[in-house]
């Protein structure tokens, strides 16, 4: 199975989205509020949304992103992908 660095899927990610194409992915869910997770998400087609109002807290870690499917913002922990386009994230 190939494998991408965290830094280099968020970088494919971005150029994917500025050309307004799509990605998928999968995330282990977590939430800081309740301290737990609901499981891993998948996300078949996706496009990585504007970034976190300044000050906030987290944000640096945080991936904002639309769910194509349902039109839906979401965003997910950066350290929490698991894959990219079919590819294993490796934190690195």
């Amino acid at each position: 199975m190939a494998t991408i660095s965290l830094y280099d899927a968020i970088e494919q990610m971005r150029k994917i989205s500025e050309r307004k194409g799509s990605f998928s992915f999968s995330f282990m869910s977590y939430s800081i509020k309740s301290g737990a997770s609901k499981g891993i998400v998948e996300i078949d087609s996706a496009r990585m949304s504007k970034g976190n109002p300044a000050g906030m807290a987290y944000g640096e870690y945080l991936l904002n992103f639309v769910d194509l499917s349902t039109g839906r913002p979401f965003r997910c922990w950066k350290p929490c992908l698991m894959f990219f386009n079919q590819q294993k994230i490796q934190l690195k």
